[in-house]
């Protein structure tokens, strides 16, 4: 392994405005920690960069090095990938600013932003931009893979409602990509993951949301889960436009809304977030609630902050996770039946199975209008997720996690994953997610902008 006890590292402290960081020094560790716990990785060097000039040295010098690069924004991705075992890590963490104009609608947001600050400053004017469903995830990471989340049947995914982005190249340029400044760039970010540079700001389209929004959770018991699964079926595609339901296969939480004797009861949570009034709310749940019969519910009205961090304590920073996904064309009784089974044989009570219908304004995206993996025509995306306290408990769930993944796999629409959800990443993999076509043209774009693959801890797309 290259030796980093050369002055080089002191002259890349000399040249950048942020901070430098290696094993020894204070801070390390924590700068070093993920969201996920099950990943303990020692990075040669941490390079905490406050702005583009840093990120070019911090590259600079990592290809001189032979360092491998990894980028951290968030920090919250389920493999680990910002923590470069002996490389270099780019810390975005700094960057988290996030300035909005009410009236053009549009904000301009730090590469190492967290999804909360986005989400309060956007709000302070009634705004929002699709965002994901955990408020600790970091901007970055989620927009670049795709982004999805309760806005996504309103107003698409994260990617479709971004304007431009600021990138440092592999060679310490610094472009703007958007639709009329590096358009093949501004194509290949809006889904290609880290594959092109490091996004030091995104600027995105926002939509009038909130400040309240409607929810409504309705539980039934593990022993209807299909009953449950199916009913969420057959009654979701009836909801009209401005709403948006998921699936959730969970623990019922020690929440104030369910009654003491039900916490920690395993079963299947319907949930409907409407963003109109709430007696359109009331009027769209009325069906949901009669065809389900279920053992709890809990309708009412919270600021949209809250919708946004409502899953956060179920996955909170540090617990040990390993997750999969797929994308569902349609969730057959064969597939309900298999959802069902799995959703009860989990030995953590913290792991979950998510269902989130797309549809709506996500469908009216055109197939190639973006890098996305994902068929714009397809219907579900399902996360499975094992989340535990520790990695001791967490073996069982990644093997439940495999086995579920396996046995709904015949009924994916197509062998690719969403790349926010990828854990164990191969070329087969990602070729089989963006398809040859995305792919060959993915690679075409990444020989132009990256030819020595710098970037290469990702969903890979290998130069052309």
């Amino acid at each position: 392994m290259t030796s980093i006890a050369s002055p080089s590292v002191d002259l890349l402290r000399e040249t950048m405005a942020g901070s430098v960081l290696q094993p020894s020094d204070a801070g390390y560790d924590e700068a070093r920690n993920v969201w996920n716990g099950a990943i303990d990785r020692r990075p040669a060097i941490i390079a905490r960069c406050t702005g583009p000039n840093d990120v070019a040295a911090a590259l600079a010098h990592a290809q001189a090095a032979g360092l491998q690069v990894a980028v951290r924004g968030g920090g919250h991705g389920f493999w680990g990938a910002a923590v470069p075992e002996g490389g270099l890590m780019i810390d975005l963490s700094p960057l988290d600013t996030v300035t909005v104009d009410p009236v053009a609608r549009r904000a301009r947001c730090g590469g190492g932003a967290q999804l909360a600050q986005l989400d309060a400053a956007t709000q302070e004017h009634g705004l929002a931009v699709t965002a994901g469903t955990v408020s600790h995830t970091g901007v970055g990471g989620l927009t670049l893979g795709g982004g999805f989340g309760w806005l996504t049947p309103l107003y698409g995914l994260t990617i479709d409602n971004l304007e431009s982005a600021e990138v440092v190249l592999a060679d310490g340029r610094c472009v703007r990509a958007s639709a009329t400044e590096h358009p093949d760039l501004f194509w290949a970010l809006r889904g290609g993951g880290g594959n092109f540079g490091v996004v030091t700001e995104f600027e995105f389209r926002l939509h009038e949301v909130g400040p309240i929004v409607h929810l409504a959770v309705l539980f039934a018991e593990q022993d209807r889960a299909a009953h449950a699964i199916r009913t969420a079926r057959d009654e979701f595609r009836k909801l009209p436009a401005g709403f948006s339901p998921a699936i959730t296969c969970v623990n019922a939480p020690p929440a104030p809304f369910v009654p003491a004797q039900y916490h920690s009861a395993p079963g299947v949570a319907l949930i409907v977030v409407g963003f109109g009034t709430a007696e359109e709310h009331a009027a769209a749940v009325a069906p949901i609630r009669e065809a389900l019969s279920p053992l709890f519910d809990a309708v009412m009205p919270l600021p949209y902050v809250a919708l946004q961090q409502m899953l956060d304590e179920a996955l909170a920073w540090g617990v040990h996770s390993y997750v999969k996904g797929l994308y569902l064309h349609d969730i057959p009784d064969d597939a309900v039946d298999i959802l069902a089974e799995q959703a009860g044989r989990r030995e953590s009570p913290m792991s979950e199975l998510l269902i989130f219908p797309f549809g709506g304004a996500y469908a009216e995206v055109g197939e190639d209008d973006t890098a996305w993996g994902g068929r714009r025509d397809m219907k579900y995306a399902l996360a499975i997720e094992g989340v535990a306290a520790d990695g001791e408990t967490l073996t069982g769930e990644r093997r439940w996690v495999r086995d579920t993944w396996d046995a709904m796999l015949p009924f994916a629409a197509g062998k690719g994953i969403y790349v926010n959800l990828m854990t164990e990443l191969d070329e087969r993999m990602v070729l089989a997610t963006y398809g040859q076509a995305k792919y060959e043209r993915l690679a075409v774009i990444k020989a132009a902008y990256d030819p020595d693959n710098v970037f290469s801890v990702n969903a890979n797309i290998k130069p052309a």
